[in-house]
């Protein structure tokens, strides 16, 4: 079990219902009405992004620095790298 942003590109992982005490990552992010990062207004919830425990998530684009891509199901979904810190993961094979 690891971090979604330590995935690399093109790799394949399983987001596990397990988050370190104190995270709620797969709670809530506060972002502004445009998305453009964590600030108060709005609530939205990684869960209605599709990001739930037992999905699989697929790393489009991790380049080391900055946002991330990822996709899941069919939907391709950019997070901050701060975020994706703390949603936990298990590596799939194939």
């Amino acid at each position: 079990m690891f971090p979604l942003g330590l995935l690399g590109s093109g790799e394949k992982a399983e987001v596990v219902d397990k988050v370190p005490v104190g995270s709620h990552a797969l709670r809530q992010c506060h972002c502004d009405s445009a998305g453009k990062g964590c600030r108060k207004g709005s609530t939205v919830r990684i869960e209605d992004m599709g990001i739930r425990p037992g999905k699989t998530i697929e790393m489009l684009s991790n380049e080391g620095g900055g946002a991330l891509l990822v996709k899941v199901d069919e939907a391709r979904i950019a997070m901050g790298r701060t975020m994706a810190m703390k949603i936990m993961v298990r590596r799939k094979d194939g």
